[in-house]
């Protein structure tokens, strides 16, 4: 083979093996719509549309059930993944009828831990979570509109994300059930952990993605 062949090939070759390399689980997912709270409210204020009231359903109240569930997250470097969750979190769900009409999330943010020692604590730092200054993370939602969507989505749901101390409006698709034995939602959905103030750019030859994947698979039912 002439040299002149040979070394375009090798570099098709070399580029391709990286390219493979640095795909991640966050790829692809769906990305969370996040905005200020205020500007969210004054759309909600200038809104004139007029609703039918439908009569009130009877409502009860569901615990999270931490050990059916788990809070999870995917942060990607250039060289690759890493996992991570938290252990501790509580939370409830209110049912109007048959139907998920609010619910709310708490999370312990020093029980978080990842697939490394070293890097659990740095997660914990202010590089991070900051989980001295901030120990709670908190997901409130009061929108559950029914829109089908790819890989069993229900729902888009509507509501705000306190972490890291900034508030945001967010809106994210989901998955929601609900049966005679209480409620369960699962989600993925990415978000710029840039919008809540976690700007630690990582090492200069191993940059961090500002996508941050959030794995919800929450179970509610009755206390």
């Amino acid at each position: 083979m002439a040299r002149t062949t040979f070394y375009p090939l090798l570099s098709l070759v070399v580029a391709a093996s990286l390219s493979g390399a640095c795909s991640s689980e966050i790829d692809g997912k769906p990305k969370a719509q996040v905005e200020d709270v205020k500007k969210v409210e004054a759309k909600a204020e200038t809104k004139t549309e007029t609703k039918t009231e439908a009569p009130a359903a009877a409502t009860r109240t569901l615990k999270l059930d931490k050990t059916g569930s788990s809070i999870g997250f995917v942060g990607a470097k250039l060289t690759g993944d890493h996992k991570g969750g938290f252990e501790d979190f509580e939370g409830e769900a209110t049912l109007a009828g048959d139907k998920v009409s609010a619910l709310r999330v708490t999370v312990q943010t020093p029980s978080v831990t990842s697939d490394a020692p070293d890097l659990t604590g740095h997660l914990k730092s202010k590089d991070f979570f900051e989980v001295e200054t901030y120990p709670t993370a908190v997901f409130t939602a009061s929108e559950f509109v029914p829109k089908a969507g790819e890989n069993g989505v229900t729902h888009e749901l509507g509501g705000e994300l306190e972490l890291h101390g900034v508030k945001k409006a967010i809106r994210f698709p989901a998955k929601i059930t609900v049966d005679a034995g209480g409620a369960q939602g699962q989600a993925e959905f990415t978000i710029n952990r840039k919008d809540f103030k976690i700007e630690y750019p990582g090492k200069p030859d191993d940059l961090i993605k500002d996508e941050v994947l959030l794995k919800l698979d929450l179970k509610f039912k009755a206390g």
